[in-house]
């Protein structure tokens, strides 16, 4: 089942897409960090702020991922691709404005669903064999670095 390897440049660059997440709790707990952070680069990119908005923006980025999956199908399968493609796109835009620890939620909700929508995509063979592998590793990075912001 999941028996393929990931591609090591998938890896190498999707654990590198965890690092803002990451960021953001590492500022959340080191003040020293987040002054550092406030003076570089503005306040942004510290604590909530930067794993919040990075998560919609990669939840969007997803969306665009199972469009491209959607593509190699045909017919009503790729309807439907297409139709679920778009939802974590439109989950992230309608669900993150109601304060840090609601859009926390929320996203957390949406990469979990979004890996049942990864999880469709790839029981298809619209998704690499080894891309459920890949998913659960970075959707487990995702969601352990959003859960203190949810509390």
């Amino acid at each position: 089942m999941f028996d393929a390897p990931i591609p090591r440049a998938a890896l190498v660059l999707g654990l590198a897409g965890l690092l803002p997440f990451v960021w953001g709790l590492v500022t959340l707990w080191s003040p020293t960090a987040a002054l550092q952070t406030v003076a570089l680069v503005g306040p942004r990119f510290i604590g909530p702020y930067v794993g919040l908005f990075y998560g919609a923006v990669i939840l969007s980025f997803m969306s665009g991922v199972l469009w491209g999956f959607a593509t190699k199908a045909e017919g009503q399968v790729a309807v439907t691709g297409y139709a679920l493609s778009v939802l974590p796109a439109l989950w992230a835009f309608f669900m993150t404005g109601g304060g840090s620890t609601a859009a926390a939620v929320a996203l957390i909700a949406g990469f979990v669903g979004l890996l049942g929508l990864d999880w469709l995509f790839w029981q298809q063979g619209l998704a690499p064999r080894w891309w459920m592998k890949l998913r659960i590793i970075l959707t487990s990075g995702v969601v352990i670095c959003l859960l203190p912001l949810a509390l």
